[in-house]
């Protein structure tokens, strides 16, 4: 598969590079950002995965979080996927929490969505092979990810406990079933059978699940959207039930922002090491 580069820009030794490509599973031409540090040019390094949120694209958090300093410091690379399909030909709606940048990381099975809107194989399958293949990485991975990203990533995660090493997630939409813009994506993209809407809700998928990855969600306490829309309380409340101990910190005056992201965006970074260079039972 062909890969253009559109971006090669220094970075704390490293490079964070933006390249283009064909993806098969999206039917469209997409992008993604991935930043390499300094230990890539002598050895293969594990990778971490983030999922950005509602009307980003890859370059939020590229430019916003601050994660290059980490990574550089951790040898770990960064690889950030665009957060819907694009292009003329893709559906879209005329808000901004339903199609183009709201991808919701899922497989769409309703039209006009299903043709395009597949985040969740490109997530999972056809990104890291691509990554995999055209990259000096190993195929150790994390995930992450913001608001409807920490969505993604907690259910990617759980879904695929085996090919993850941890997750994390900051002002996660953990319960999308419960919650107006889970509610709202979730009845366009998959229908009405709210059955088939739990293999998507990672306070569902937690409460199912025997094995998980170390989990670590950040949230902050004057988010504008924590009681309407993200309900952490909920998860962690699942999670125990079923016998598992995420760990949930809740901070004080902040709120939804990328300032909160770039805050604690260390911290995350050095979960996922820790776990990514960790020897493998």
């Amino acid at each position: 598969m062909q890969l253009e580069r559109l971006e090669h820009r220094a970075c704390f030794g490293g490079w964070q590079d933006v390249y283009r490509h064909r993806s098969h599973v999206l039917d469209c031409d997409t992008s993604f950002a991935v930043y390499l540090p300094p230990v890539a040019a002598q050895k293969a390094v594990p990778v971490l995965y983030w999922l950005s949120g509602l009307t980003c694209t890859e370059q939020n958090f590229i430019a916003k979080a601050g994660a290059q300093r980490y990574a550089a410091e951790h040898g770990v690379a960064l690889v950030v996927p665009d957060t819907s399909p694009r292009g003329e030909h893709v559906p879209d709606a005329d808000n901004y929490d339903l199609g183009k940048g709201a991808g919701f990381y899922l497989n769409a099975t309703r039209e006009p969505w299903s043709r395009h809107y597949r985040m969740y194989d490109y997530v999972v399958d056809e990104l890291p092979a691509l990554v995999e293949a055209n990259f000096p990485v190993t195929d150790a991975r994390a995930v992450s990810g913001h608001s409807m990203g920490g969505h993604g990533a907690l259910v990617i995660a759980l879904r695929n406990p085996d090919r993850y090493r941890s997750v994390s997630a900051f002002a996660p939409i953990v319960a999308p079933s419960q919650v107006p813009w889970g509610e709202k994506a979730f009845t366009a993209y998959l229908g009405d059978d709210r059955e088939a809407w739990k293999d998507y809700d990672a306070t569902e998928l937690v409460a199912r699940a025997t094995q998980v990855p170390p989990i670590l969600i950040d949230q902050g306490e004057a988010d504008e959207f924590l009681r309407s829309q993200l309900r952490p309380e909920l998860f962690k409340a699942a999670a125990e039930k079923a016998g598992w101990s995420p760990q949930l910190a809740m901070h004080a005056g902040y709120d939804h922002s990328y300032y909160f992201v770039a805050s604690f965006i260390g911290k995350h970074v050095a979960h996922h090491a820790q776990a990514l260079y960790a020897e493998k039972l």
